[in-house]
């Protein structure tokens, strides 16, 4: 009974592939990165990028170029749904959160602010049950 089941559930395509039409049977799609986790990806190499030019301009310190291939290394693997990826964003995220807030309250610095805010909301969406539930 089950094999006419798992036979009527596939389809034969013209290559010969067996495509399953029902989309719950098909293991690798929970493989895909979800939309929000990409964005996060873009985010981190956007940031190292910023913290390299600011380094070579002399906008930042040079100890932070020590972050940037971090960033990278996490970013790819984020992008990979890689569990280790996952813990390093999360971590970078909630210190990048940490220090624009305190930015904001010692010194008042509004770009502070959005920032820290920015970074909360990636952590909080990182945290999610579904998300770390996709991840390998």
């Amino acid at each position: 009974m089950s094999d006419e089941l798992e036979k009527t559930a596939e389809a034969e395509t013209p290559l010969g592939a067996k495509v399953p039409l029902d989309p719950a049977r098909a293991g690798d799609a929970s493989r895909i990165p979800l939309p929000g986790v990409i964005a996060i990806g873009l985010y981190m190499l956007v940031l190292a990028a910023v913290i390299t030019f600011g380094a070579l301009g002399g906008h930042v310190p040079k100890v932070f170029l020590v972050l940037a291939p971090l960033f990278i290394t996490a970013s790819f693997g984020l992008l990979r749904m890689f569990r280790w990826a996952w813990a390093l964003t999360l971590a970078a995220v909630f210190l990048l959160m940490s220090y624009n807030l305190w930015l904001f309250f010692l010194e008042k610095q509004a770009p502070g602010a959005v920032q820290g805010v920015l970074n909360l909301v990636f952590f909080l969406y990182l945290v999610r049950e579904d998300v770390r539930r996709r991840l390998r």
